[in-house]
């Protein structure tokens, strides 16, 4: 998309205003929530813990997805992308990086619950640490390959953020969306099917559609209120890192 004020192709001003005040909401709110779950992890001793940390490394995957989220609510607002062509290809690496680290992280978290579980043994922190490092490195290396030539980053119909160019049909991007979709969507998929099927076994307890730009921008919340939030030890952190007089009360005790 050019770098001037008119409006994309078959957009309204109101729409493209809208959507920039959806994106605004989605990065807040992803920004706030994953930013308690960071905090509290560095700062309440209790949550230093190897299974913990693969919730950190969700946490900061989602704050990089809602970072990218809150640069394309700034263009939508504006009703232009002011980054030029690198810009877009910044914009794009980054948002991939932490899309498949935030998908992979996910996984790695529900291998780590039957770890624990099911075998009742503690993770180690090698393991955790060598897991951890092993989905950045890998998210890495897979958004890197559009800027090498294999698949491409191109902005989205919008015109006011970059992601991957589906549009393209040529046997060099199908290729590397079959190749990049196994390694990162199906794999971690049955990683989590499994892991969690696994527990519903071993634990005798029972306890979705394809995600269009503006849902997925909404994950990171998700993720906060699913994986952080929604965890009684990451809560009772946050309350102690929001309430530090109540906290040093409650360790004197």
């Amino acid at each position: 998309m050019a770098e001037s004020s008119t409006l994309p192709t078959g957009f309204g001003e109101l729409e493209v205003l809208a959507v920039g005040m959806v994106l605004l909401v989605e990065a807040l709110s992803g920004l706030s929530l994953n930013s308690l779950t960071i905090f509290s992890f560095c700062k309440t001793p209790e949550l230093r813990t190897p299974c913990h940390l693969l919730v950190l490394s969700l946490a900061l995957a989602d704050s990089g997805i809602s970072l990218n989220a809150l640069v394309a609510a700034t263009s939508s607002l504006l009703r232009r992308w002011p980054y030029g062509s690198d810009g877009c290809q910044v914009h794009g690496f980054q948002g991939f990086v932490t899309a498949l680290a935030s998908i992979c992280s996910s996984a790695a978290i529900a291998w780590g619950r039957y770890h624990h579980y099911c075998t009742r043994s503690q993770l180690a922190w090698n393991s955790a640490v060598s897991l951890v490092l092993f989905v950045w490195l890998s998210s890495t290396f897979w958004a890197a390959l559009p800027l090498l030539g294999w698949g491409h980053y191109d902005y989205e119909p919008l015109g006011t953020c970059c992601t991957l160019d589906y549009s393209k049909g040529d046997r060099n991007f199908s290729s590397f969306l079959f190749t990049m979709s196994f390694f990162n969507f199906a794999m971690p998929l049955f990683i989590t099917i499994t892991s969690y099927r696994l527990m519903e076994q071993k634990l005798g307890k029972s306890g979705h559609l394809q995600v269009p730009a503006l849902i997925a921008k909404m994950v990171p919340t998700i993720n906060a209120i699913n994986y952080a939030l929604g965890n009684e030890m990451v809560c009772r952190g946050i309350w102690q890192c929001l309430s530090p007089q109540k906290s040093e009360k409650d360790r004197a005790k």
